[in-house]
Formats: structure tokens, sequence, C-alpha cells
């Protein structure tokens, strides 16, 4: 019987080891962290073994095959050591790949692949495709094997995740954009955390549809870089493409497969450029699958975004209060700023990760946002970046008084905005937590004319 530890004891860690477990493989998971009960009692009712706040080198370096967390990076000692000896490292994508029988659309990218994960899914779902979501969203996908395969499989994929793959080939990929981003993981290399996106495309070849975004310069250089086989489906806001998708901002044009298809971009329940990229990407996805422009059409009309980006919470005296707190980086909240035409109420701030907030004070400037609340334990460079462009600047650790400041600065018509471009984990546990805890403060509100 071969030998399997799991390195890592959670959705993806407990997923691969229910579905090893059903393959036949001998099953060992260990954590160096504590097992939440739940985990623990999945595990004893599956028959597997494991063991927490401590990793047993020995044992995991006899294994046959080694499945890790995506958190757990190439340079830890224990995954340095199973290299020497030979022993293959992958990811559980990697792992469940192998036994599911469905073709894959693998969506990966800094910003925008949770939204077009979610729409493709979204597209193939309500044209009655028998289609599954996994990766970064919804459950483990090893996981949901154990239960059933299906014909189509919707995967988001981080770049964490791509550096364990080995023969994972997706019938369809798309490249949404590449910024800089977890440069730490990558020695502070771009062209490291690059090649590592455009290894996605790796194992593909001229059958198999890769769609990017052909005015990205990161994912330009990508392609130079790392060359690949899949045909490609251009996205771009500057011309029409012979194959792929382009957006004038007043309709999308779609080109697959000899046919051409245009939808109004008001037709999407869903705003802003960035949004108009998502649904180019998701839409020619779901027209290589088989999808009518009926079916794609109704889908974009029907589709509702993840909770925490873009997402409007209420309107409160005719001003509009948006959870944008998966918004952890300079790009994202770029996009965000850039929807709205009103003048706004911009909360941010968080933990750092080097940004260079220069991008963004062109959206913030000649009073379009009217007041930045800066929401962490240090706001000296955010405060530094804006001081003298954003008219007003008050800072608190508190989200629900930053929230009634938001409520007292914004006028009706205005938005409220949180985007904090940074992480969350100085005053939250992740931005889940950012998120739900701005939603609470906002439906906590009264109305000024009940006050």
């Amino acid at each position: 019987m071969k030998q399997i530890a799991i390195l890592g004891a959670g959705e993806s860690g407990l997923g691969a080891a229910v579905l090893a477990k059903r393959e036949g493989y001998g099953v060992w998971v260990s954590d160096l962290s504590t097992i939440s009960e739940q985990r623990k009692q999945s595990l004893r009712e599956a028959g597997i073994d494991f063991e927490e706040g401590v990793h047993s080198k020995a044992k995991i370096l006899s294994s046959d095959l080694i499945i890790k967390s995506p958190g757990i990076p190439e340079k830890a000692p224990l995954v340095k050591a199973a290299r020497e000896k030979g022993i293959p490292v992958v990811d559980e994508l990697e792992f469940a790949f192998r036994f599911s029988k469905g073709k894959v659309i693998a969506i990966t990218g800094t910003n925008g692949k949770t939204t077009t994960t979610l729409l493709t899914y979204h597209l193939l779902r309500e044209a009655g495709y028998d289609v599954g979501l996994a990766g970064n969203v919804g459950q483990s996908w090893a996981a949901q094997l154990v239960e059933r395969d299906h014909d189509w499989w919707v995967i988001e994929v981080s770049s964490f995740q791509i550096d364990g793959f080995q023969t994972f080939k997706p019938t369809i990929a798309i490249l949404t954009n590449i910024t800089p981003d977890h440069l730490d993981r990558y020695e502070y290399e771009i062209d490291k955390y690059i090649l590592s996106k455009m290894s996605l495309f790796e194992n593909m070849t001229s059958q198999e549809k890769a769609i990017v975004y052909l005015e990205d310069y990161f994912t330009q250089k990508g392609m130079e870089l790392k060359p690949f086989l899949a045909e490609l489906h251009g996205i771009s806001l500057v011309e029409k493409q012979p194959k792929g998708a382009f957006s004038d901002g007043e309709n999308l044009e779609y080109t697959v497969e000899g046919r051409t298809e245009s939808i109004l971009v008001s037709a999407l329940s869903i705003a802003g450029k960035h949004n108009i990229l998502n649904a180019l990407c998701a839409g020619t996805a779901a027209l290589l699958v088989g999808v009518s422009r009926e079916q794609l059409l109704a889908g974009f009309g029907s589709f509702k975004n993840a909770p925490h980006r873009m997402e409007l919470i209420r309107e409160v005296d005719g001003v509009r209060f948006v959870n944008d707190s998966k918004g952890t980086n300079v790009e994202s909240t770029f996009y965000a700023l850039s929807s709205y035409s009103e003048p706004l109420v911009w909360i941010a701030g968080g933990v750092d990760k080097g940004n260079d907030y220069s991008v963004l004070k062109p959206l913030v400037s000649h009073g379009r946002v009217k007041a930045l609340i800066c929401l962490g334990k240090d706001n000296e460079k955010l405060k530094g970046a804006f001081s003298g462009i954003v008219s007003e600047i008050k800072e608190t650790q508190d989200i629900r008084q930053a929230v009634a400041w938001g409520q007292e600065l914004a006028g009706s018509g205005e938005v409220v905005l949180l985007s904090p471009a940074c992480a969350s984990f100085d005053l939250f546990k992740n931005y889940e937590d950012r998120g739900e805890q701005f939603r609470s403060a906002v439906l906590g509100l009264i109305e000024k004319e009940n006050a």
C-alpha cells in the first residue's frame, strides 16, 4: 500500500485525506497547529491517523507522496528535505485532478479571479450544465470528488496552488491579470511570481484554450518569459479580437469558434471596468463550453457577486455603503475607486504590504474622495500618501467608529466605500471578519430622520 503524508489539516488537507483513503492509500495527516475538534472527528470517522502540534519528520519522509497545504512554502525545511529525497510534493488540486473525469476551467490572476470564477460557474450552471465549483472558493475539490464528479469543474487557483501542480491540465485556463503581490513568497522577484502564474498553462496543448487579458503589462511579460501552446483567446479594451472578446465600454463583443456575439454592458448585474474584464473572461469561457447568447444574457443579469467584493450592504439616507473588504491590495482598490463617479468617503488601511499608493492619487483628487478614514494600527504611510490631496483625513481602530463617521460625512447620492488596499490581520482575523464587522456596523445605523 502506498503511503501519503498530508501536511495541514485545513479544508484542502482534510479533503485530500478522505479522497486518498477512498482510493486505497495509507494516509497520515500532520499539522503543526491545533486541529479543530470538528476536523479531528471527521478524520476519526474516516479511519485516518493524524498528529497536531508537531511534524514527525521520519514518518513524513518515509511516504511515497506528500500533499501540502498551499500556505506551506517550498523553502520550508520539511518540503526541501522531501524534494532532496525525491519524494513528490503536490497540492490538493493536483491530487484531485488525477481522480476526476470532468473538464476543468481553471482561473488565476492577482485580481478578479474570484468574481470571474463565480461568474463562470454561474453562467454554466444557469445554462443547465453539470458543473462543480472548487479551489479557493467553495469546498475542497478532493472532498467533493468523494461524493461525486461533474462534467465540468470551475476552479479558482492561486499561485501557491499552481506551484504544486505536476500533471494538472485545464481544458480552459483564464489569467485575469498579474500585479505585484505575495512577493515575500517569491524572494521579492516579480519574474518568479509571473512564472508561477504562467505555469498554469504549462501542460496545455494546442487543443486547450487560454484566455488572457492582452493589455496587462506583466501578463505580456509572462507570455514572453514562458510561451504556451494553448490556443489564445485575447481579452481587450483596445481592439476587437479574432478570437476572444472586446469591449468599448458600451458593448461586450465575443468572437468564439467562428461566431460573434454582442451584449450590452448595461445587461451586467455588476459594475465597473474591472467587472467588464471579468465578464469578458467568463463569457468567453462559457461560449467555448457551448452556452448560447440568450443563456449568457440571462446569466449575466441574474449573477450576484461574492460577499466582501463591491457588495452593496445598505442605503441609508441616500448614502450607499459598499463592502470591498476583499480589496486587500492597491490594484483591487484602484478598480473599486474607479467604479464610482459619485463623491466618496473611503475607508482604508490595515497591514501595508509595501504598497505604492501613487497610482490611486488621480482617483482621489479633485474632491472625488471627500474624506479618508484610516482604519488600522499604523496609519502613518496612508495618511502621508493622501495628505494635501484629500481634504479630511480621520483615523480609528474601531470599525463602528469608521462607519459612523462615514454616515456623518457622506451626503445623499454619495458612497461610503470600505476598500482597504491592505491586509486585515492587524485588527481582524481575515478580510471576511473585517467585512462582516463592517456589515454589522452598517446594518446597525439609524437613519437621520428617525434618529
